[in-house]
């Protein structure tokens, strides 16, 4: 069955919405997950809900399961009852795509235990932040991943934590996610990403809701 992620991307409207608001939307992530000027952890999980939010909002809450199993480590949501994965990055300079978490982990043993039963399962909605640059928003479906999973194998497709570093997750290769999004059945919106103006108080609104009778 062909994921219904695709019809993003044939709404030209929802397109237009997505090259227009996404940028600021994740600069509010930012903002809100940010202390001294710093960009904390906890910006992936905003940015999730502001994609799960841009789901329930074209194909409706009805169709959107949010509470996902914690066993389903790479799915972040269910579309229609099939698994999604919602992945993003920000990219420095000419970074590309390094960096892109397949799954968290605490050590290096769980990494390897992962990584020798890993196969692709889910689609993929994959967003490459890139201030004052060019970025995207990129649906990549399982099928795309099984092909080129079964083809680089698994040290090709999967890199591990260094030795002696704190692992913070197992990764797709950087050489992986670039043939990845450069597949026919991938689709693609590109997004320029500016940041805007934006008076931000992170308390007003618990400030608010404190003031209530």
């Amino acid at each position: 069955m062909s994921s219904r992620l695709i019809e993003i991307f044939g709404d030209e409207k929802l397109v237009e919405k997505i090259k227009r608001r996404l940028s600021y939307l994740f600069q509010l992530a930012e903002l809100e997950s940010s202390r001294a000027g710093k960009t904390g952890m906890e910006v992936g999980s905003v940015r999730e809900r502001i994609i799960v939010a841009l789901l329930i909002y074209k194909f409706g809450e009805a169709n959107i399961e949010t509470e996902v199993p914690i066993t389903e480590p790479e799915v972040d949501v269910k579309l229609f009852g099939e698994p999604v994965s919602i992945k993003t990055i920000t990219s420095k300079g000419k970074q590309g795509f390094s960096g892109v978490k397949l799954v968290w982990t605490v050590d290096a043993q769980s990494a390897k235990e992962f990584r020798e039963s890993y196969y692709p399962h889910c689609d993929i909605l994959f967003i490459q932040i890139k201030w004052n640059g060019f970025g995207g928003f990129y649906y990549i479906p399982l099928e795309a991943q099984k092909r080129l999973f079964d083809k680089l194998g698994r040290q090709g497709y999967i890199k591990l934590p260094k030795p002696g570093t704190n692992p913070r997750g197992v990764e797709i290769t950087k050489e992986a996610l670039s043939s990845l999004i450069r597949d026919n059945e991938c689709k693609s919106i590109e997004i320029n990403w500016q940041r805007t103006k934006i008076e931000f108080n992170s308390y007003k609104r618990w400030v608010d809701l404190w003031s209530e009778e």
